[in-house]
């Protein structure tokens, strides 16, 4: 059996809380129908403010409350972009790839860095959630199982966002990625692209270019989806929180965030906490709240 191809959005709501004209709103052959199949989870907690990739993160990696775990007395506190010292404690116990290598199991990070971004983290570490969770378990950057995968998927990293790959050819990168979770139990692919694409919005709306790299990363998701559909992966899409649906703003938003698959059981998750958990599940993990993992250390 294939191993799961986990799709980590970063800032991308739900298409049923996006305005009319959103990203959405585009051919998404792949992408959109398994969107619509699948569930809409809240990302406030119950907490006020605009949730944060650093809180978010950590409660799909781990299936616990991060949220909670911040702030003053119990209130809580959305917190990013990277986790702070409470999350790097969380992670580094309880994050899904650290409970996988103590169970013997193997997984991986997609994600391809390049020696800037390296020589950068050895000076001054400020990882996001996804490369600190699998450094801290044990496990590589750029492992060489795994054909390495740009976030941008395709699209040049700086305005005006040039392609530099077709669809096609995004497409024939995520059935390599199909191939290689032959050889694994889980891959991972953190897809912060389309965060940096959101916080480019405005009021009066986005400038051309940026409407077009944004419609276009959307469209290179579906790309890869379908690559990786087409080489028989099992697959999972979950967001942090909202930001690129909504274009007319560029802070983040409390719109709902999917919770989508392919050959894969969603259960009833109703929030990012319990979509963690449920997916630590289908790895016969516990949740971390039931002794399965340790909790985080206190604060010293």
């Amino acid at each position: 059996m294939s191993g799961l191809v986990w799709l980590a959005l970063d800032g991308v709501g739900h298409p049923s809380d996006a305005p009319p004209g959103s990203v959405w709103e585009e051919e998404l052959p792949a992408l959109r129908p398994l969107i619509d199949a699948g569930v809409a989870l809240d990302t406030t907690l119950g907490v006020p403010g605009l949730p944060q990739s650093g809180t978010g993160q950590s409660c799909w990696l781990t299936g616990v409350d991060a949220v909670r775990l911040m702030g003053k007395n119990g209130m809580g506190e959305h917190f990013g972009p990277h986790p702070g010292p409470t999350l790097q404690r969380l992670l580094r116990q309880s994050s899904l790839p650290a409970r996988l290598e103590a169970a013997g199991l193997r997984a991986a990070l997609a994600n391809h860095y390049v020696p800037q971004y390296l020589e950068a983290q050895a000076r001054r570490p400020r990882m996001g959630c996804f490369p600190f969770s699998f450094t801290a378990a044990g496990l590589p950057l750029n492992p060489p199982a795994v054909p390495p995968l740009g976030a941008t998927l395709g699209l040049g990293y700086r305005e005006p966002w040039t392609p530099v790959q077709t669809l096609s050819e995004v497409a024939g990168v995520g059935r390599t990625l199909a191939k290689a979770a032959r050889e694994h139990d889980l891959i991972v692919a953190d897809l912060w692209f389309g965060d940096l694409l959101g916080h480019l919005g405005r009021e009066a709306g986005p400038s051309p270019d940026v409407r077009t790299a944004a419609f276009g990363y959307l469209a290179r998701v579906d790309a890869l989806l379908s690559g990786l559909l087409d080489g028989g992966a099992r697959v999972v899409i979950g967001s942090d929180h909202g930001n690129l649906e909504d274009l007319n703003t560029k802070s983040h938003t409390v719109a709902r965030v999917p919770f989508a698959g392919a050959g894969v059981d969603l259960g009833a998750a109703r929030n990012v906490v319990e979509a963690g958990q449920i997916i630590a599940g289908w790895f016969g993990l516990g949740s971390v709240e039931n002794g399965q993992s340790r909790p985080p250390l206190p604060l010293t």
